[in-house]
């Protein structure tokens, strides 16, 4: 596998990691599960939302009011699969 492949893969994977991470967490404060207030839980929330807002932000932006349901991030998985699966099959077109 070609080595940029394998680092648009692994990056892009990492990411799909961390918005189920934040989504996660999101939950689990919403639901009291763990504290916002412990300094470990502010800085791994602080840290996701710092990574994944200003690209769901824009998302969130386009689509209709759903009550309490965000599916900013399901939209975003989706799309970054999508944009996976294009760039190999780009080089395979390319440059095979």
């Amino acid at each position: 596998m070609n080595p940029f492949l394998w680092l648009i893969d692994t990056i892009i994977d990492i990411y799909i990691w961390i918005l189920i991470a934040s989504a996660i967490l999101s939950w689990l404060v919403a639901f009291n599960v763990v504290n916002s207030r412990n300094p470990i839980v502010a800085n791994i929330g602080e840290f996701l939302y710092r990574v994944t807002e200003p690209v769901l932000r824009p998302i969130r932006g386009m689509l209709p009011n759903l009550g309490g349901i965000d599916i900013a991030p399901v939209i975003l998985i989706i799309a970054l699969l999508f944009l996976k699966q294009f760039v190999f099959w780009a080089y395979v077109k390319l440059f095979i």
